[in-house]
């Protein structure tokens, strides 16, 4: 569990390209579920590209605050889980 903006930072740049699944807060007691590729970090956020055939939107992002807040929970399905 990360517990810095830093923390999330490095874990998010080690895990650059490799494929992702989005848990975020869609509002009203409901989770939505994405996956994708993680594809760029930036100063304040990060972005996946999501799936064509599974998605209509092709890109999402997201800031980092949002994973230290727990908005959004990521996990990565190779390695361990990343949840912020």
């Amino acid at each position: 569990m990360a517990k810095t903006l830093a923390e999330i930072k490095k874990a998010l740049e080690a895990n650059v390209g490799k494929k992702v699944t989005i848990q975020a807060n869609g509002g009203r007691k409901k989770m939505i579920e994405r996956s994708g590729l993680l594809e760029n970090l930036y100063p304040s956020v990060f972005t996946v590209k999501l799936d064509k055939d599974e998605h209509s939107v092709e890109r999402l992002s997201y800031s980092y605050t949002d994973v230290l807040t727990e908005t959004v929970v990521l996990s990565m399905p190779e390695d361990v889980a990343e949840e912020a």
